[in-house]
């Protein structure tokens, strides 16, 4: 990782340990009204035995989990994940300190792979979601939920001039292009769904196959 990466890493890091403290809070409208019923639907799809969610936080989808499911949960910044643990530790789930960019797993080893409100805030998503699509079995699925930049040409520029403002402060970029990631990253989207707008999305991913090497 270029030094430049690792600095935006470190930055998005310490803003999220800072916003740790009030980050439920701060969500709990949307939490309540959108987020938990979005994330109900996306459990309802996800295959075991072994799942990976990138980017736990303070543990908001782990009560979906199922028991015959062997989970674990990873994100960038400790403190977000001190949040999680009392439910963590009631269902099993190990949660361990990791940056997407860099997964400290093997190849090919998750059936499903998930991340809400994740890759909006990841430094290089590209890598980030290349390093999903290495640990995960050629087989299996990424879900994620994420905000991504609208497709309406007004709330593109509005959104687009909004970032610079806001992304410093937040840690999250406003105006992603998730889908184009997805595909960059070497993954074949099956599902792409708005759930609010274009604003919010659904999206289910598999892995493309890897082309044979020529000798």
């Amino acid at each position: 990782m270029d030094r430049e990466i690792k600095e935006a890493t470190l930055i998005t890091r310490q803003k999220y340990d800072r916003n740790s403290k009030f980050y439920n809070l701060m969500e709990f409208p949307l939490e309540l009204f959108l987020y938990r019923r979005w994330r109900r639907r996306l459990f309802g799809k996800v295959r075991g035995p072994r799942v990976l969610e990138v980017g736990v936080g303070t543990g908001k989808n782990l009560k979906y989990y199922q028991q015959e499911f062997w989970a674990i949960g990873v994100d960038l910044s400790e403190a977000m994940m001190f949040k999680a643990k009392p439910l963590a530790k009631s269902k099993g789930i190990p949660l361990v300190q990791m940056d997407a960019q860099y997964l400290a797993f093997c190849d090919n080893i998750f059936d499903t792979v998930v991340a809400t409100f994740v890759f909006c805030s990841v430094p290089d998503p590209i890598k980030g979601l290349q390093e999903i699509r290495r640990v995960l079995k050629p087989d299996g699925r990424v879900l994620f939920i994420e905000h991504v930049l609208p497709q309406n040409p007004l709330l593109g520029w509005t959104f687009n001039t909004l970032d610079p403002l806001t992304s410093p402060l937040s840690g999250v970029h406003i105006n992603r292009k998730t889908s184009d990631n997805i595909h960059k990253a070497g993954f074949k989207l099956i599902r792409e769904e708005n759930l609010l707008l274009t604003i919010f999305k659904f999206f289910i991913a598999k892995p493309l196959k890897k082309e044979r090497e020529t000798h």
